[in-house]
């Protein structure tokens, strides 16, 4: 693909999640979010928030195709012949934003011929812009991202997710125990898109999950990858963001994670 090409998809992408994120704020200041039963709006605020970011994209790029969590959009995957399909989460980490926990996001990713080539992340509570493209970096504004270097278990800060109803998910809690005994410490934001991108800028230095979808990855695992980390399933085969589950990190420690995950660490 050409860089022009990438350039032009990488900065629509932008645009499309500062949007994005506009209405989610504009949204936020209609309701009091400590309020109990006004989970109709957040529903609103998602759904505004997905048509201002299709309208964009699509108006911009004609010929793309859109994949996203809300209505009126595909939810499975693109064939193989499929035109550039813009994958969109509107607002991921929906919990924080009912209650006005500022760990929310717009996460944008590019899929062109079956690979994710773009990566956008925006948090409009912090207004910060994590953005990637592929061969282009992974950038912070104007700075550029590295993932980091810690190379045990003992002295890494990792994060996970957890899926909404936790039932028949024990392994989940199992492995949260397994590494709260053999890491530094770990994180729960609610926001897997976020999660993937502190771990692209450092912040993090792991990350697994068993309940993803593709539009929870798809702009972060750019990020995580043009910042030099790994990402593959938990299984350590070669990664498909249209499955739940995810293993994040850099070199030495996705290699530890992955022994531990695979049981052949005590």
């Amino acid at each position: 693909m050409a860089t022009d090409d990438l350039t032009a998809y990488r900065e629509a992408a932008c645009e499309a999640a500062r949007r994005g994120g506009a209405v989610l704020e504009e949204w936020r200041s209609r309701f009091q979010v400590r309020e109990k039963g006004r989970f109709d709006l957040v529903t609103d605020a998602d759904l505004a928030s997905q048509r201002t970011i299709a309208a964009y994209l699509l108006e911009r790029f004609p010929d793309h195709a859109f994949l996203g969590e809300e209505e009126g959009a595909s939810k499975s995957r693109p064939e193989a012949d499929a035109p550039p399909t813009w994958i969109c989460d509107p607002l991921d980490g929906t919990t924080n934003y009912v209650h006005d926990c500022p760990l929310y996001c717009v996460s944008i990713g590019l899929q062109v011929e079956g690979e994710l080539v773009v990566g956008v992340v925006f948090d409009p509570r912090q207004q910060e812009m994590f953005v990637a493209a592929k061969g282009q970096g992974a950038w912070l504004d104007s700075q550029r991202l590295q993932i980091s270097e810690t190379p045990t278990l003992e002295t890494a800060l990792l994060a996970t997710g957890f899926p909404p109803d936790l039932q028949a998910q024990e392994r989940i809690l199992d492995w949260w125990r397994y590494f709260s005994l053999r890491s530094q410490s770990l994180r729960r934001t609610g926001s897997t898109a976020l999660n993937l991108a502190y771990l692209a800028a450092g912040r993090f230095d792991g990350y697994w999950a068993f309940d993803n979808r593709v539009w929870d990855v798809a702009g972060g695992a750019v990020l995580v990858r043009e910042a030099g980390g790994i990402v593959t399933n938990v299984d350590g085969s070669p990664y498909d963001p249209y499955t739940p589950d995810v293993l994040a990190a850099n070199g030495p420690l996705h290699a530890l994670m992955l022994k531990a995950l695979r049981g052949e660490l005590p």
